[in-house]
């Protein structure tokens, strides 16, 4: 597959890496269809890209969408499986101070579960959906997984979904071969995000100086694995971790 061949969404577009894909996309001359619920920043996105409200944590948000993006693009055989949202926390926390016993809060654990998981997970359905009716072949489906599928401490919801979208590209490689799509997953480090932005700055400090390459990883270098996993007709299946040699 060839970039400037592509109708491809993007999910979690509208800033961050999601933007980056679809901006790269859109300059090697394909289309792309960004959805994200941040209406004013898919607003700054270039001209010639498709945007529109999306909340991937909503089912019938998401089958409407995929029938609009297909519609936009006239066709569709792609999807970068990237918005994500935090709610870190530890499972079970006991105040040093108070003494008083914290738990990761039941609706914490839902929206980071409905949105990386549930909500990816259903994208991956409605597009594969779309492209089956239609016999679109080739077909690409890149998911964004996380380094922290291996555990990381505070980020039982996180990891529990990155970890489930690692294992499940292997799953749907499989499932969706006889319809020629291909599944891959790029599993990021720490990256340059807003996302990234918002954290604690000692703990976000802490873990730059422990990158072995020396610096904070940028979208940049997640596009080029993303890239990689699109053209490569041979890549199926796997994960690729780009974390600038991170381990929590």
């Amino acid at each position: 597959m060839q970039l400037k061949d592509l109708k491809i969404i993007v999910t979690g577009g509208a800033q961050g890496m999601g933007a980056h894909f679809a901006q790269r996309i859109h300059e090697a001359g394909g289309q792309v269809a960004v959805g994200d619920v941040n209406e004013e920043r898919l607003a700054e996105l270039p001209q010639g890209i498709h945007r529109r409200k999306l909340d991937v944590s909503n089912e019938q948000d998401i089958t409407d969408f995929v029938q609009w993006a297909h519609g936009a693009m006239g066709g569709l055989n792609g999807l970068i499986n990237n918005a994500g949202i935090l709610r870190d926390a530890l499972l079970v926390k006991k105040d040093r101070t108070t003494g008083q016993v914290k738990k990761l809060s039941t609706q914490d654990w839902n929206a980071v579960i409905g949105v990386n998981l549930t909500g990816a997970t259903l994208m991956v359905r409605e597009v594969v959906t779309k492209m089956v009716e239609t016999d679109q072949r080739p077909g690409v489906i890149v998911n964004m997984s996380s380094i922290a599928r291996h555990g990381n401490r505070g980020q039982s919801n996180y990891v529990s979904a990155k970890a489930a979208l690692a294992a499940n590209t292997v799953t749907w490689s499989r499932e969706f071969a006889p319809f020629a799509i291909r599944v891959g997953s790029v599993a990021p480090g720490m990256i340059e995000t807003p996302m990234t932005q918002g954290m604690n700055q000692k703990a976000r400090d802490a873990l730059v100086a422990s990158i072995p390459v020396g610096r904070i990883g940028l979208p940049e270098d997640i596009w080029v694995a993303v890239k990689f996993i699109i053209e490569c007709e041979y890549f199926n299946g796997r994960t690729i971790d780009v974390d600038g040699g991170l381990n929590f």
